[in-house]
């Protein structure tokens, strides 16, 4: 699990994801606000004469709905009625949903949970919410490990399994073939991986190579940033060890990470630009860096923004390590007036052929690994980046992500080593020691507040 910032968090879900399936693109565009306390139309349990009304509450334009399940659950349960609100943002729609599970009011019978906010969740508030895992129906071999740990109480605390897994974020390289070219490196997407298969520090010599034959200012990766948050997570021991200690100043991982990703700053190997800001986008467009760590759902945002004109320059090959990026869940609080007929909803949405559907109809890549094996994700291409089977790359790299300590002030931690320590380096010309000083600072001082 990679975690990100409230602006990546948001990115992420209004991206415009294209995806070369069968016709599939969509454009994922914020929702409205609405809280389900106030919005009179998600209040009742029971809509027409012999109808129930079940209510999801999501952040964004969270895809179940914009996917067409809800209409296809409702034409198979004639008896059901599946309302949504959605809060535009997830910093504002998480502290309301905590608010709601507190006094246990103003809930909706089903509520989506950001991957960043599940540690927490599962472990202040299990005691709340249904265990999806005993659900008629829900099969946990159908799911990634991983994924299914993420949504799983710790034992001290009943170990139920609360979350069921929608998509995830595993995460390729994407690259410019034509850029590859021009500095003598091979451009298959098979080669490509091949050059750094199993290690992040081949990585680096890889972009050393680039920048011997492409030479100065010609940059490697977008930012340092970017190659610290794909290291760091590919590694299953990050921020927080397993008795939910915090860890990150003595794991060697954490340090390993950051002072790899700052290497390629003091190379003269990174376009020196913060993700999801217009110097960024502008970058896709105009060739300012030659690879990017990518995951799945990144794909459309690269297309948007390279336009027409990057077809067939930009491709995608496999991480060096794989690692992951984003990615949400389901929760049925016990207290909504609906709760067995919710986490029935619940595991039928998040069910492999469902996951398949919202993959080819969304671009969202399925949790469920049964799912891989379904056409619509195993047949899947992507024409924008030379006919790539993403469905493939991206499969395999989901199946190798390790099961991940997840901590509570995840975000925190990675925040702060990305924006406070690592931006001084790549942007200001920081040392790599200055730069880790300034984040440890900075996450001492947030943790103690």
């Amino acid at each position: 699990m990679r975690a990100q910032s409230p602006a990546r968090a948001r990115a992420r879900r209004t991206l415009v994801t294209a995806v070369a399936t069968v016709g599939a693109a969509a454009l994922l565009l914020g929702g409205c606000a609405q809280d389900p306390e106030t919005d009179p139309k998600a209040s009742p349990s029971t809509g027409g004469k012999g109808q129930t009304t079940l209510t999801v509450g999501v952040f964004g334009a969270f895809g179940l709905q914009e996917a067409g399940l809800y209409d296809e659950y409702m034409a198979q349960n004639p008896g059901i009625r599946i309302e949504q609100t959605s809060i535009e943002r997830n910093e504002n729609y998480y502290p309301q949903l905590l608010t709601h599970l507190g006094t246990g009011s103003g809930l909706a019978d089903i509520q989506a949970v950001e991957v960043n906010n599940i540690a927490e969740i599962t472990a202040t508030q299990a005691d709340k919410l249904v265990d999806l895992g005993k659900v008629s129906g829900v099969d946990k071999a159908a799911y990634l490990p991983w994924k299914w740990a993420q949504g799983t109480a710790p034992a001290a605390k009943g170990g139920a399994t609360v979350g069921l897994g929608t998509d995830i974020g595993p995460q390729g390289i994407c690259y410019r073939k034509d850029l590859f070219e021009a500095a003598g490196l091979p451009s298959d997407r098979e080669a490509v991986g091949a050059l750094w298969a199993g290690d992040w520090g081949k990585y680096l010599e890889t972009g050393k190579a680039y920048k011997a034959k492409a030479g100065e200012g010609k940059a490697f990766v977008d930012s340092a940033s970017g190659v610290m948050a794909a290291v760091t997570g590919s590694s299953a021991q990050r921020f927080y060890d397993e008795q939910g200690k915090v860890v990150y100043k003595t794991n060697p991982a954490v340090r390993g990470a950051f002072d790899l990703a700052a290497s390629f700053a003091t190379e003269g190997l990174s376009a020196k630009l913060q993700q999801f800001t217009p110097g960024w986008d502008q970058g896709f467009a105009n060739g300012a860096f030659a690879t990017v760590s990518c995951p799945a759902w990144m794909l459309g945002y690269i297309q948007d923004k390279a336009g027409p004109a990057g077809k067939d320059k930009w491709d995608v090959a496999q991480a060096p390590k794989p690692s992951n990026w984003g990615g949400s869940f389901l929760v049925v609080p016990k207290a909504g007036k609906n709760a067995e007929a919710a986490a029935k909803l619940a595991a039928w949405l998040t069910a492999p052929e469902q996951q398949a559907k919202l993959f080819e109809k969304r671009g969202s890549f399925p949790s469920a690994s049964a799912a891989y094996k379904l056409p619509a994700v195993s047949g899947a291409k992507h024409e924008y980046f030379g006919g790539a089977p993403i469905g493939e790359i991206f499969s395999k790299a989901a199946q190798g992500v390790p099961v991940t300590v997840v901590g509570p002030k995840d975000l925190v931690i990675a925040q702060n080593l990305a924006d406070i320590g690592m931006l001084q380096v790549d942007q200001k010309g920081r040392s790599p020691q200055e730069g880790w000083e300034a984040a440890v600072k900075a996450i001492d001082n947030a943790l103690d507040q």
